[in-house]
């Protein structure tokens, strides 16, 4: 083993040991033990966080982009450490982790980058008016600043991308933000190594150690007393609907509520429209099969429903059907996601109406696909059937009309995409459920598949409520900085009190 975990907590710059400790639970190879964290830990690294909010949130954009540099530089460097421990907790292969790696460096340069730009900051300037009547105008001015201490919640799909150095916590730190992360306990090894290179750059770059916090493992009271910490002033988190509606509901009844931003599940309609379900049958069944066995189906955006015509249907279903068939069985994350997503299949497969297409056993921690079929009004009766089965799961629902077809869109909760698989003899169909689905979910694809979220400007991965708690808002791409930042107006303001930012490009 190239990198062999200590089990310690980082807080205020400090590797802590505590007394009790759990065992990692990997894919392959061997356990370790990590410490727990305490609700005494929580409150240390809140006081650390606001201690260094006092300098690192008044930090040049300058100086916060050469940090996030350096953050990349040292995740890189310990490349090799990563993978192994990584795929070892996680039982994904090394290339996946491997490409993860080079997302999660990616976006904290792309952050960097941001910053450079400053566009995010969204400076406005409306200058004083002495002699307008009946009553003159002030100088007025318009910065974005940072919140202050934000926790942020590792995510169990995505050990780097997601977690103690993911986009949430890049985000939160180009926005000028201390973070203190909340390390999943799914992949224990991997968020000590990342958190080590933090640890590193905050060295170099001669920080605040308060800046940046890991918190490993820990009972319920860990993650409560980070959301309920007077001085922690946003959450970001990724993960089940259940318990991030718990987090939310706790941070809406603080004496002080603060944001919180959760993505908490989707399932990805697709809709098949008559003419493509014709001509393209099987090009799109063979693209969702491989879309939703990617990763095992552990993606959020991974699309477990398709609606297709029902006399387009059995085609279309044997072609699933038989692309799925070559498909073996994959490793999921824990042993607790692959029992979930075998009470999901079993809570899918006894509702009403539904006739299974392609099944299969799944083995412990080793998971196959499973298809479904279930006609709309069978469907429309019965929501536990939208509800999100985490895995490689898919249900084909078969609308009798265009006219049913538009009511199953318009019955989905809210998702963080929704794709349109069309011809140009659909146009007509898809413009009217295009205003459907604009309300529906945070992204729209046509003739693609939502797996895979591309990190850049114009990327939203959010949606309206349960697919996410803000729908204002994304957890990837540039405008996530937005989250962490809050306008503040300087009016009558000398130049020698406003903020550098105000007086520069």
């Amino acid at each position: 083993m190239t990198f062999t975990p200590h089990g310690k907590h980082l807080v205020a710059g400090e590797w802590i040991a505590t007394e009790q400790t759990f065992s990692s639970e990997p894919a392959h190879g061997a356990a370790f033990d990590f410490s727990v964290g305490t609700p005494d830990l929580v409150d240390r690294a809140a006081k650390s966080a606001e201690d260094a909010f006092w300098s690192y949130g008044h930090s040049s954009r300058k100086e916060r982009a050469a940090f996030l540099e350096t953050i990349a530089d040292e995740i890189e460097s310990r490349g090799a450490a990563i993978t192994e421990i990584g795929s070892a907790e996680s039982g994904l292969p090394p290339a996946r982790l491997e490409g993860e790696r080079g997302r999660t460096t990616g976006q904290l340069r792309l952050f960097a980058a941001h910053l450079e730009k400053a566009d995010y900051l969204d400076r406005r300037h409306d200058e004083a008016l002495p002699d307008r009547k009946p009553l003159p105008r002030p100088d007025i001015r318009l910065l974005q600043r940072p919140v202050g201490p934000v926790a942020v919640f590792g995510a169990s799909n995505f050990p780097l991308a997601f977690s103690t150095m993911g986009g949430d916590t890049a985000s939160a730190l180009a926005a000028g933000c201390p973070v203190i992360v909340k390390g999943h306990s799914a992949h224990p090894g991997t968020s000590e190594v990342v958190a080590e290179a933090a640890h590193a750059a905050i060295r170099k770059q001669g920080l605040h150690p308060g800046v940046f916090s890991l918190i490993q493992g820990g009972r319920r009271d860990v993650g409560t007393g980070l959301v309920t910490h007077p001085l922690i002033k946003a959450v970001g988190f990724t993960g089940s609907l259940a318990g991030g509606r718990a987090l939310f509901d706790l941070c809406a009844k603080r004496p002080e509520p603060i944001p919180f931003f959760g993505e908490l599940g989707s399932v990805n309609p697709m809709f098949i429209l008559p003419e493509a379900g014709k001509v393209r049958c099987e090009e799109i069944a063979k693209g969702w099969a491989s879309s939703l066995t990617m990763g095992a189906g552990q993606f959020c955006t991974n699309p477990g429903i398709a609606v297709i015509a029902a006399g387009e249907a059995p085609a279309f279903a044997e072609s699933v059907r038989a692309a799925l068939s070559k498909i073996g069985a994959q490793v999921m994350l824990t042993d607790g996601i692959a029992k979930a997503y075998r009470d999901g299949r079993n809570r899918i497969a006894s509702g009403s109406g539904v006739r299974d297409v392609f099944t299969s056993s799944c083995d412990r921690r080793n998971v196959t696909p499973n298809l479904f079929l279930v006609s709309a009004r069978d469907w429309l009766a019965n929501h536990t059937l939208s509800e999100e089965v985490f895995g490689p799961l898919g249900l084909i629902v078969t609308a009798e009309s265009i006219e049913e077809l538009v009511v199953v869109a318009q019955s989905f909760d809210g998702q963080l995409t929704a794709t349109l698989h069309l011809n140009d003899g659909d146009t007509d169909l898809a413009r009217q459920l295009m205003p459907i689905l604009e309300r529906k979910a945070g992204r729209l694809l046509v003739n693609g598949f939502p797996t895979g979220v591309e990190v850049c400007d114009a990327m939203v991965h959010g949606g309206p409520y349960p697919a996410s708690t803000n729908f204002g808002a994304t957890s990837v791409g540039t405008m996530a900085i937005r989250r962490f930042l809050r306008p503040v107006s300087y009016q009558n303001v000398p130049d020698g009190l406003l903020p550098a930012d105000l007086l520069s490009d």
